[in-house]
Order: C-alpha cells, then structure tokens, then sequence
C-alpha cells in the first residue's frame, strides 16, 4: 500500500526490516515449540523431506544433491524444519552458486555444503541462541537445529565438508529397515 501512495528510496529498508522482524518471530515461535521430547517417529524418506525443505529455501542457482534410499524415523515436520535451516544457512553463507548434499553416513546422515566453511574455533558456538556471523541474521537457526536433534535423542556436530565447507553430522538416527 506505501508503494502506492508514494515513490520513496526507504520502502525498500522498510520491507528488508518487516521482511527481518518476520523472521525473528518465525524463528523465536520455532525455538519455543522445540525442546520437547518427540513421541511418535514415523518412517520418513530423507531424500523426499530434504527436496520439500528445498523448494522453501530461496536458493537462486544453489545446487541440492540428494543420496535416495535412506528412511529413518522421525517427526516429518521437525526434520524438515532441521534440513530448511540447514539449507538455508548454507544459501546464506555460500553464496547463490553453492551447492548442498544430503546424504548416508554410519549411525545417521550428513547435510554438507561448499561454502566457506565454520572455522574450528567457532564451531562449538554455533549452536548457542543468537550466534551469527551474518549481519542480518538472527542467530536463532541453528539453535533450533540443535533442538530438533536434541528432541530426537540425535547427536550433532560440525566438521568440514569435502570442499572445504561447513558438514553437519547427525549421528544415533534410527534407520527404517
């Protein structure tokens, strides 16, 4: 309605602020809804979850890589909250052109991603309520990635991926045979 009424340079601030608040409540309403322990765990596709958490992430010309084949149990809404957030940070700090794989690995999965990486030292921090290295981030995303595993009984931990990004390893997944 501003954009019609009048032609101003600080409607787009505005809209970059409004479009920011939205996001911190969205992300602060997530974080207060997780921390429960999660009950009933159903048998999910990650390869499926992971392309529909995909399509709500602005990505530009990101890449997703997903490995198919791999179910495990788990709360459909939470794990693609997990992955959403995961994809996002990785979009978020990769740059437009990154690329993220999903994928098996011994006792859970992987989300991996070729951007700039987490230095060591700042990878036991990342997981604490309102740390971020972005300026307009909110610093709430990963700390519901931790929730979500948390709620799982999962472990998480971060290392570098094979190009030298960030790797999350989600480990004491129960796999759907």
């Amino acid at each position: 309605m501003a954009r019609a009424d009048c032609d101003s340079e600080h409607l787009a601030d505005v809209i970059d602020a409004v479009d920011r608040c939205q996001t911190l409540v969205d992300d602060t309403l997530t974080l207060a809804r997780q921390g429960e322990q999660i009950g009933e765990r159903d048998p999910v596709g990650l390869s499926d979850v992971a392309e529909q958490s995909w399509q709500t992430v602005m990505t530009e010309s990101a890449e997703l890589r997903t490995e198919p084949g791999l179910t495990i149990r788990a709360d459909r809404s939470s794990l693609r909250q997990l992955l959403e957030n995961l994809c996002r940070n990785a979009v978020e700090h990769g740059g437009s052109d990154v690329i993220v794989r999903i994928g098996e690995m011994d006792g859970g999965f992987f989300v991996a991603d070729t951007g700039p990486g987490i230095l060591e030292p700042d990878r036991g921090d990342v997981f604490e309520a309102g740390y971020s290295t972005a300026d307009d981030g909110t610093g709430f995303g990963l700390r519901i990635v931790k929730e979500i595993t948390d709620a799982h009984g999962w472990e998480i931990s971060v290392t570098e991926s094979w190009q030298g990004g960030a790797r999350f390893e989600i480990t004491d997944v129960e796999k759907h045979v």
